[in-house]
């Protein structure tokens, strides 16, 4: 006979059809509602808001509306993605990031938190299959690990990266819960959630402060388009569509069109922060000594400002901390104040009109333009870097002169439009620019990656947030610049957050521990204060090194093995071998361009894609192919480097890792 079903589950599983039934109708009724306003800007604000709404009330029926069950003492509450209520405005599901909902990823039985019964849900394809119960008041109920937490984690992965509402764990759910007015630096080492975290903050920051942040905007900040691509699905998941996932190179390169690349050399040299002085000279070299007094003539007057009073004003002007472009605004009414306070002593009643008009005056304009003339940031950059003695003034006892000649392009541009620009440069321009006009301050930014940047790249970043807060994540393991920190302190006050508090994510939930113990004989060499992550998996994953004498072919038969199996699989090569291996295998590789997807197969039969070793970096898939090794270190432009390279590399696996080589494996990973 059939095993009778189980009523607990036939009971869950009516509850979500009519949570979804709920949702329905909440989408119904925002659909009906009425867009017309008082006015044409009014109406297209109300749609735009209605617009978003309806995507939100939007319900796939592959993901479940709610994960998770609390049952306190005389409540119960459904644990989701979003809130859902039904027609009397009950709720039916609350938001993972409502303040009950804390009790779902922090109680404990040692501490409670009011919940006498947390279940967890098992689902496939938006279908509940499976419950899993903890009586967190019942002190005789043995401890033990979830299988359904497990099974989530462990799950295969094809496609783009997913939200981890289900399986925030306490010490995740800490900083995702941080005040709105906190900048958190996560350090994490592979597989610990740091990006994951870092959203799932965004996210929570949004829904508690909405307003706030609406108002000021949030930014993601990624390393390149391919990982950007690849988390790009998260927020929305979640509900939050506005946010913008810039690269640095986006976030900056609007002034000048980026086309050129720096030698290592130079490229660390203009990230370095003495950059910010010479930049603040070049802007201000224009600033002149008052020579002769500014005289107005008005009627049958002549009034006149005498040279020393002239002085007197550009000194207190140039003492004061504000931004070029301001004080240059502010000269003009200033010299218009000389002006009329001399009228009033001789009788004459102007009143503020007559101060604008007088600071709008010929002679004032051009009074300011001699003191304190116009400057155009893209112009100050391309000037030091074409002219050797515009950049010796600025750099004097600032840069040497050998750094000095390293710093100039090999032929002075003739123009902004051709200039070979690089990123740095670009970082140089955005600098300039504010220090002429300050760049508006959002109210929080998501920096991922963060290890890489240069002290300028973390300037342009801390501006965007600099009366906000932001979180800023990364490994210092995983830095693979020549720039990289070694220190987050340091890394921080180059960000303008000196203040910030650095949370350490130790616990492994994605990298198996046959491969991190693997990757982690890298650590000593590579980032001696780093410790490996502790793996918690059951699962200890799969970690096969393939010697061979011919890579291709052995490739081919490694990637063929692993198809067998469920999930995704990437295969990593030097960039320098990157179309030789794509052509063996058939297959397309992740590219640097926008609308490239990464690590995302354009069709859910094609699992596998073509790594670069230079776009690894946060991404990852069930299984991974690492091709040579020792290409791989080679292909940076120091061993230091190349052996960060290869960690970042050899912790993209969730499941298993192959190692293809022919050439013997680094010595450091070999013994």
């Amino acid at each position: 006979m059939p095993a009778s079903p189980d009523p607990t589950l036939a009971a869950e599983r009516d509850y979500l059809a009519a949570a979804r039934a709920d949702l329905l109708a909440m989408r119904a009724a925002t659909l009906a509602l009425d867009a017309r306003g008082g006015d044409a800007v009014s109406e297209a604000y109300l749609a735009a808001s209605l617009h978003r709404r309806v995507l939100a009330l939007t319900d796939d029926p592959e993901t479940p509306l709610f994960f998770g069950r609390l049952d306190l003492d005389a409540e119960r509450y459904y644990v989701g993605r979003r809130h859902v209520h039904d027609d009397a405005g009950d709720p039916v599901v609350i938001d993972w990031r409502a303040d009950v909902s804390t009790a779902f990823y922090r109680a404990t039985r040692t501490e409670p938190m009011g919940v006498k019964l947390r279940r967890r849900f098992g689902f496939e394809r938006g279908a509940i299959t499976a419950y899993e119960d903890e009586h967190l008041q019942d002190r005789t109920e043995a401890e033990r690990r979830s299988a359904i937490l497990a099974d989530e984690i462990e799950r295969p992965r094809v496609g783009p990266m997913r939200d981890i509402v289900a399986t925030i764990q306490p010490e995740q759910d800490v900083i995702v819960r941080a005040d709105v007015t906190e900048t958190l630096c996560v350090q994490g080492a592979p597989g610990t959630g740091k990006t994951a975290v870092g959203l799932h903050r965004a996210a929570y920051l949004l829904y508690t402060h909405r307003d706030r942040l609406r108002r000021g905007g949030v930014l993601v900040v990624g390393p390149n388009s391919a990982f950007l691509s690849y988390i790009s699905a998260v927020l929305p998941a979640l509900g939050e569509v506005d946010v913008r996932q810039v690269t640095l190179e986006e976030m900056v390169g609007h002034r000048v069109e980026v086309r050129a690349v720096d030698p290592a050399p130079v490229a660390v040299l203009k990230g370095d922060p003495r950059m910010a002085t010479v930049l603040s000279r070049a802007v201000h070299a224009g600033l002149v000594p008052p020579t002769e007094p500014l005289v107005l003539p008005r009627g049958s007057h002549r009034w006149r400002v005498p040279t020393h009073e002239l002085r007197e004003v550009v000194a207190e002007l140039t003492a004061r901390d504000v931004r070029y472009g301001a004080a240059r605004a502010m000269l003009a009414q200033r010299l218009a104040h000389k002006l009329l306070t001399k009228m009033e002593a001789a009788g004459e009643s102007p009143d503020d009109r007559t101060q604008d008009a007088v600071a709008r005056s010929m002679p004032v304009r051009k009074a300011v333009d001699r003191l304190w003339p116009a400057v155009d940031p893209v112009r100050v950059v391309m000037a030091l870097l074409s002219d050797p003695a515009v950049l010796a003034r600025a750099a004097d006892g600032v840069l040497d002169p050998d750094e000095q000649a390293m710093l100039l392009w090999p032929k002075p541009a003739r123009g902004p439009k051709s200039a070979p620009w690089t990123l740095a440069d670009a970082v140089l321009v955005d600098e300039a620019a504010d220090l002429v006009e300050r760049e508006p301050s959002l109210g929080h930014v998501v920096l991922d990656e963060a290890q890489d940047l240069s002290p300028m790249q973390l300037r342009a970043v801390g501006r965007r947030c600099s009366t906000g807060s932001a979180t800023v994540l990364g490994d210092i393991a995983q830095g693979t610049t020549p720039w990289a920190t070694d220190d987050w302190a340091e890394s921080l006050r180059h960000l303008g957050k000196p203040a910030a508090h650095i949370e350490v994510l130790r616990r492994g939930y994605r990298v198996p521990a046959a491969v991190i113990e693997f990757a982690a004989r890298l650590l000593p060499f590579i980032a001696a204060g780093i410790e490996a992550p502790e793996p918690v998996r059951e699962n200890l994953g799969r970690l096969d090194l393939v010697p061979t004498g011919d890579v291709v072919t052995a490739v081919t038969a490694e990637v063929r093995r692993v198809l067998a199996e469920p999930g995704s699989v990437g295969v990593v090569v030097a960039d320098a071998d990157i179309e030789g291996v794509g052509r063996a295998l058939g297959v397309g590789h992740v590219v640097l361009g926008r609308d490239d997807v990464a690590g995302v197969p354009d069709q859910p039969d094609q699992r596998v894609t073509l790594v670069p070793a230079s776009l690894a970096k946060g991404l990852e898939y069930d299984h991974v192919v690492v091709v040579e090794p020792a290409a791989i270190v080679a292909g940076e432009p120091s061993e230091f480097q190349g052996l960060r390279r290869l960690y970042v590399v050899l912790t993209r696996a969730v499941s298993g890792l192959s190692v293809v080589h022919a050439q013997p494996l680094p010595e450091v990973l070999a013994a």
